[in-house]
């Protein structure tokens, strides 16, 4: 096997020229200790990304790219409908639309501190988290098609939030084109009763404190500044949106040879985007990212509960919620021309630069809130897409520290009890179903979210406005 090794063009940007069935260079953002810690296999699969039909520019790797299935995560990709371009359920992940929101508080870390045991335990019993989770909303299937159907406004037209929050909201709370008649009754039914929950693995629900800022007119315009606390919320779609990969990534490895596509990988199983499996998947994507949407208004809306019942004076306003693991629909200009691609972002994040017309009024100025999530034992940081970002990686940044571990080694190296007594001689709350579940997300398990953080701030990805470091952490 040939050992693909990336050349450093620049301190914090690396290519790999073509090479074999490659249609495009691959290039990677990150700094030399990054490079040298990531997995090989980031390199052997953005470079199999590159060699797909339809591809556009590059295959991209984020500073937080590790191995995933197909796709790197961390890994971005747009391609051209009407050159042949392709959709690929790897390339979207298993946890459709899994992403962050966070919400301001108007609270001081003064204020939490008395309650912050009470918090803790009222959000652990609100707030369903771990494998298989469930919740106190159960779905009728006029309910699920409409869900299913229109996101977060859903959610907020059945008394889940605040028609505020969908001004805030990717999309304005709902992804157009989805077809719920593409989702299979098993997606259905497992999502039944899961509306409102965390579930596991990385999701989190997080009170913060905002402990340094780097960018004071980004800040201002985020409404953020040093001592504030916020809430944070990561989660997806699902078992509705991993039934919906496995079953596509299943239909498009079967089709792929009646459409005249060589898989350089079979985890790389994908459709031509004007195929019959290509239109499908679409319908059946958009329909698990208003899953995921109106999955993060119920928790908001729960959260916002056991706030009212601890601190009645609260009033949490929502800052943004950003998606990853999807595919859409833009507008980028690629050699002076506009075209009109799908971009694929698995484990990344949309960073719209300030001016751009998808962000509503009180952001366009300063430009989108890129949320990054770090570990429960350390710092997650808020950032502001760039300008950059648009001709760098088609308006996209990293999500978050990415793994350094897998699950399985981590769990052999720390014990989930010894983790939760070590964060809390550090002042953070852990609550969790599962103490396997903490050993599997302990903050060493993870890369320096600050050096990520760093990278695409220094590529011009994103840039850096805040810090956070956590208080409580709800797990999985």
């Amino acid at each position: 096997m040939t050992v693909i090794t990336p050349t450093q063009i620049s301190e914090n940007t690396w290519r790999i020229e073509p090479r074999g069935e490659m249609r495009v260079p691959a290039i990677l953002y990150a700094d030399h200790e990054l490079i040298e810690a990531m997995d090989h296999k980031v390199f052997e699969q953005v470079s199999n990304v590159a060699a797909l039909p339809g591809i556009v520019q590059a295959a991209y790797a984020m500073p937080d790219a590790h191995w995933g299935y197909g796709f790197p995560i961390g890994g971005v990709a747009a391609f051209d409908p009407d050159e042949g371009g392709v959709i690929s359920a790897g390339g979207v992940g298993f946890d459709i639309s899994c992403g962050v929101r966070t919400l301001h508080t108007s609270l001081s870390l003064e204020r939490i501190q008395p309650v912050k045991k009470r918090l803790a335990d009222e959000l652990s019993r609100s707030i369903p988290a771990g494998v298989g989770s469930t919740g106190r909303i159960h779905l009728s299937a006029k309910q699920m098609r409409d869900m299913l159907q229109r996101g977060a406004r859903w959610a907020v037209e059945q008394g889940y939030g605040e028609e505020a929050d969908l001004e805030r909201t990717e999309e304005h709370g709902y992804m157009a084109g989805a077809d719920p008649t593409m989702v299979s009754d098993r997606a259905k039914q497992r999502q039944m009763n899961e509306m409102g929950t965390l579930g596991s693995g990385n999701h989190y629900l997080e009170v913060q404190v905002v402990t340094d800022v780097y960018d004071e007119t980004v800040a201002a315009g985020f409404s953020l500044k040093e001592g504030d606390v916020v809430v944070s919320i990561h989660c997806g779609s699902r078992g509705l949106g991993h039934q919906i990969g496995t079953e596509f990534l299943q239909s498009m490895a079967l089709s792929a040879g009646r459409y005249g596509i060589r898989l350089p990988d079979r985890e790389l199983a994908c459709a031509p985007l004007q195929s019959d499996v290509g239109r499908r998947y679409l319908g059946a994507m958009r329909a698990g990212i208003n899953c995921a949407l109106a999955n993060r208004q119920i928790l908001t809306h729960l959260t916002r509960q056991v706030f009212e019942a601890v601190l009645p004076e609260v009033d949490l306003l929502l800052l943004y919620d950003v998606s990853h693991n999807t595919c859409k629909e833009e507008s980028h200009e690629v050699d002076g021309h506009r075209r009109r691609l799908f971009v694929h972002r698995k484990g990344a994040t949309r960073a719209l630069g300030p001016g751009h017309r998808d962000l509503p009024m009180g952001l366009r100025e300063v430009g989108q809130p890129v949320l990054i999530g770090g570990s429960m034992g350390t710092g997650s940081y808020i950032l502001a897409g760039t300008k950059e970002s648009e001709t760098l990686a088609f308006s996209s940044s990293c999500h978050g520290a990415g793994r350094a571990m897998s699950r399985r080694a981590a769990t052999k190296r720390w014990r989930g009890g010894d983790v939760v007594k070590e964060l809390e001689t550090r002042g953070i709350l852990i609550r969790s179903p599962s103490l396997r579940g903490v050993a599997e997300e302990a903050p060493q398990a993870y890369k320096d979210v600050n050096r990520v953080v760093d990278a695409a701030d220094r590529a011009g990805l994103s840039k850096k406005v805040a810090r956070l470091e956590p208080l409580v952490c709800i797990k999985g």
